[in-house]
């Protein structure tokens, strides 16, 4: 799953910056990864065993960039408090791959339709959602599913 051909040494989460440094361009970019966060909070209190990141980079090689997404959700790993907090996610210290990601587009378009879907593709995240208020013609809220190597938009609504 996280064949990624990596060098031999692997830098800890620690070592890693924790922020690209780039604001995000309003506010919704913030509230909906951050309100769907709090409602898993409430649902999933007694599971220890889900990890939700806002605006947090995944790391997938350490001599490359993080993909930062809006939001991610990973099953499977340790929920931590206090100050074990993590500062970014690490996929060869995690080992377990975030099986939803979360795009909120922006005024400034990041590429959310192209780039990035085809990022996640390569890491093999099952399902990217992209929200975008800007829409007229398409729905504001796309669910796509990694089939075959490829996401496939899911029809009507997807949502569960």
């Amino acid at each position: 799953m996280l064949n990624f051909n990596l060098p031999r040494y692997l830098p800890s989460a620690d070592e890693l910056p924790d922020s690209d440094e780039t604001p995000v361009d309003n506010e919704l970019q913030e509230l909906i990864p951050g309100l769907l966060k709090a409602i898993l909070l409430l649902l999933w209190s007694e599971r220890m065993d889900w990890f939700f990141g806002v605006d947090m980079g995944i790391y997938y090689h350490p001599d490359k960039p993080p993909i930062v997404p809006d939001g991610f959700l990973s099953l499977g790993v340790e929920r931590f408090y206090d100050e074990e907090l993590r500062p970014s996610y690490v996929l060869w210290d995690e080992q377990v791959l975030p099986m939803l990601v979360l795009e909120v587009v922006s005024q400034n378009y990041r590429k959310e339709y192209s780039d990035k879907l085809d990022d996640y593709a390569a890491l093999g995240v099952l399902y990217y959602v992209i929200y975008s208020s800007r829409r007229r013609r398409k729905p504001h809220l796309e669910v796509h599913k990694l089939v075959n190597g490829k996401y496939e938009l899911q029809p009507g609504n997807p949502v569960w």
